[in-house]
């Protein structure tokens, strides 16, 4: 291995690549990693310099706070290759700033902008030959924090540990997507941790999920936990619905996630000249709307999925099939937005940064 020394940053190059090991045609999402990690450590209430380093698994005390009170979060970002071989992100800042977000929410100390920013970009340009050309190749980034401090004792940490992972990838989900709409289970509560991206809040989903699947369903749209009648998100994904040709999502609060691409969507229909509503949407509104024809589409959205469409919902275990239409919003949509974010076309928003 070989080190070298920045001013900000240490970086120890791995001495070889598992590049040419990986099928970059059959990746399975999430599944396969880079050469590399960026790790720096939180501890005598300070950040510790980050270093870039051979990715390899790490030891941990068992008694780490992370096992025993739940001290994780994270975010979703992806980098892209134009056809110039430049690399871009999509709007790295919000997910900054909402990281940080999610850290004061759950009592972790929030990551410096240097560290996060800095550390990404160089992280990327080492391991620059995972990100594939073409629209559909991306590569999928972790950026993490786990409290690493000993002792079980139920107090905030003292010591983190904030990383970022890469792995490559192309599309999340495929094939047709059914949900059932929750009548007791919620994915969050008021005054809970539902805005934040903590690993608790994917933790709770997954039962429930399972049981969904059982009965032949891939996701499960949640609903608020005080009165189960409004729709919130769906699955891991903010959610929109289409009602005549009004796109209808629910606001942002203490249960429902701050997403980038949702807000994202919602600012390009709205330039596109589509009619965008934010309130919350009830659930006897999508059933009648289903029943009288006038609900056209159903689609989720996520930096993951991007934009996922949904074929049929179930509630009250009655099915409701969605429409087959032609120019779909969901369609639309996304087209312009991943020809955004590969640089196929003008980024009049200003939310591409180069690396």
């Amino acid at each position: 291995m070989s080190t070298t020394h920045t001013n900000k940053i240490d970086i120890i190059k791995a001495p070889t690549s598992k590049i040419n090991e990986v099928d970059f045609e059959n990746l399975s999402f999430g599944s396969v990693f880079t050469d590399h990690l960026m790790e720096c450590d939180y501890t005598n209430g300070e950040w510790q310099k980050p270093v870039i380093k051979p990715y390899a698994p790490f030891l941990l005390d068992p008694s780490a706070r992370v096992f025993h009170y739940g001290q994780a979060i994270f975010e979703g970002m992806k980098a892209y290759k134009d056809d110039e071989d430049a690399v871009w992100l999509f709007r790295p800042d919000e997910n900054y700033r909402r990281f940080n977000n999610s850290a004061v929410r759950m009592a972790m100390p929030e990551v410096p902008e240097a560290v996060f920013m800095d550390g990404l970009n160089q992280l990327l340009q080492l391991d620059e030959a995972w990100i594939k050309k073409g629209k559909g190749n991306t590569l999928y980034i972790r950026p993490f924090m786990i409290a690493t401090g000993r002792g079980v004792i139920a107090n905030p940490s003292d010591d983190y540990k904030f990383m970022i992972i890469l792995s490559p990838a192309k599309s999340y989900y495929s094939g047709e997507v059914k949900v059932l709409i929750a009548e007791h289970f919620s994915r969050a509560a008021n005054g809970g941790i539902g805005a934040a991206k903590a690993a608790g809040n994917y933790a709770a989903q997954f039962y429930p999920t399972s049981l969904a699947n059982k009965e032949g369903f891939q996701q499960v749209i949640w609903t608020d936990d005080a009165t189960h009648t409004k729709l919130e998100e769906a699955g891991t994904m903010n959610v929109f619905f289409r009602i005549n040709d009004t796109l209808y999502t629910a606001p942002t609060s203490e249960r429902i996630l701050d997403g980038i691409t949702r807000k994202s969507l919602i600012e390009m229909a709205k330039k596109d000249g589509i009619a965008v509503e934010v309130r919350p949407v009830l659930v006897s509104e999508l059933v009648e709307a289903s029943k009288n024809g006038t609900l056209k589409e159903i689609f989720g959205a996520g930096t993951a999925a991007v934009v996922n469409p949904i074929i049929g919902f179930s509630y009250q275990d009655v099915y409701y099939e969605l429409p087959k239409i032609e120019n779909s919003y969901a369609s639309q949509l996304k087209e312009e937005l991943t020809n955004m974010q590969h640089k196929l076309a003008e980024d009049t928003f200003g939310w591409t940064v180069k690396v």
